[in-house]
């Protein structure tokens, strides 16, 4: 911690009513008299005055006591964190990531000079991570904020992916469409500075001008879409790297129960697949023939994507300037957790490189 800034407080000075200060030539104590005589607060002299008279002395005014007071001086990115928005965070669980006074420290100094990211062009995006966690002799779920940087000279993507396991189907949206959108952080010390000024910005934080008072307008379906948010991004530089999937989804609708389940082309023999759900009475032996057609079905549309896909990462991937691959080669991820401190749960031991779907392993966890 810096040292605080040692300010004096100044005495409050001594007014009076405004009635009493109008037309009122100003004076001071000692210098009040009344048309009868010295003041009561005056001390006399003994010795006489010019006209024999005793003469007074000036009071003793004693000078206030000032106290020192202590302001903590504010970390320039202090708040860095705090206006990075959780993605994907269930609105009713968000109090709960502000349970703690989470301390960001490490992040703070990787970003200013002599920090790892000093003087770098990052993107910044926060999720959490549920964990038991001890803290204070007992364990708890806790949920734990994470703060990804992303070093690129561009927005790594201007997408949102909307996916869950509750969740068939899955979106890539605008991030616009879910209100939110990368923009500027202000440090501390700029605050006061115009938006002109700010366009030399260095650190971008993923923002969302969604409002938890205006979820009662929306839909549930709406509402939930915004907690099955994950932060999207695509290499195409990286399609050796991908695995494109080989499973379906299967919902084949007969009365009086529709037949779910996954079936995986390369793992699964679909003669074996069918009768297995025979046996188990999930599917009726009339239905044989027709689930198989439908299966099949399913696979040819699921090549036929993913086929598609790969043609248009390719054309995307021949698309790309000499510039644009270099800096897809030297994009960085980096993840940080909260520093331990006396006040906050130790999440050191739940450190994962993992970030999500879409983004993968962080380069380095920090």
């Amino acid at each position: 911690m810096r040292k605080g800034t040692k300010r004096k407080a100044a005495p409050k000075p001594k007014t009076k009513p405004a009635e009493d200060q109008v037309n009122e030539p100003s004076q001071s104590p000692a210098e009040e008299t009344n048309s009868e005589g010295p003041s009561r607060n005056a001390e006399l002299d003994p010795s006489p005055g010019a006209a024999g008279e005793p003469s007074r002395k000036r009071a003793k005014v004693a000078k206030p006591e000032t106290e020192t007071e202590y302001f903590a001086e504010k970390r320039n990115l202090e708040d860095l964190w705090l206006q990075v928005f959780p993605v994907g965070t269930e609105w009713d669980q968000l109090d709960m990531v502000y349970e703690y006074k989470w301390n960001f420290t490490n992040l703070e100094e990787a970003l200013e000079e002599g920090g790892e990211l000093h003087d770098k062009k990052v993107y910044l995006f926060g999720c959490t991570e549920p964990q038991l966690v001890p803290f204070k002799d007992q364990s708890k779920v806790t949920m734990i904020p994470v703060v990804v940087a992303v070093v690129s000279p561009f927005p790594p993507s201007d997408k949102i992916g909307i996916k869950s396991v509750q969740r068939e189907t899955e979106e890539i949206l605008p991030m616009k469409q879910m209100k939110m959108d990368w923009v500027p952080y202000i440090p501390l010390e700029k605050r006061e500075s115009q938006v002109e000024k700010l366009k030399n910005s260095q650190i971008f934080i993923l923002s969302c001008n969604q409002r938890r008072a205006g979820l009662r307008h929306l839909k549930i379906e709406r509402v939930k879409k915004f907690e099955y948010c994950l932060p999207y991004f695509y290499n195409p530089l990286q399609e050796d790297e991908l695995e494109q999937s080989t499973v379906v989804d299967l919902l084949f609708p007969i009365d009086p129960k529709p037949v779910f389940g996954e079936f995986d082309w390369e793992l699964d023999d679909l003669q074996e697949f069918t009768d297995n759900l025979i046996k188990e009475e999930e599917l009726p032996a009339d239905q044989k023939e027709p689930f198989k057609t439908y299966v099949k079905e399913k696979v040819r549309e699921a090549k036929k994507a993913n086929r598609e896909a790969r043609e248009t990462r390719k054309k995307a991937r021949e698309a790309l300037s000499q510039e644009t691959r270099d800096a897809y080669k030297d994009m960085k991820f980096y993840k940080f957790y909260p520093v331990p401190t006396p006040d906050t749960p130790d999440v050191s031991g739940v450190k994962a490189p993992f970030i999500n779907r879409y983004y993968g392993k962080a380069h380095k966890v920090i």
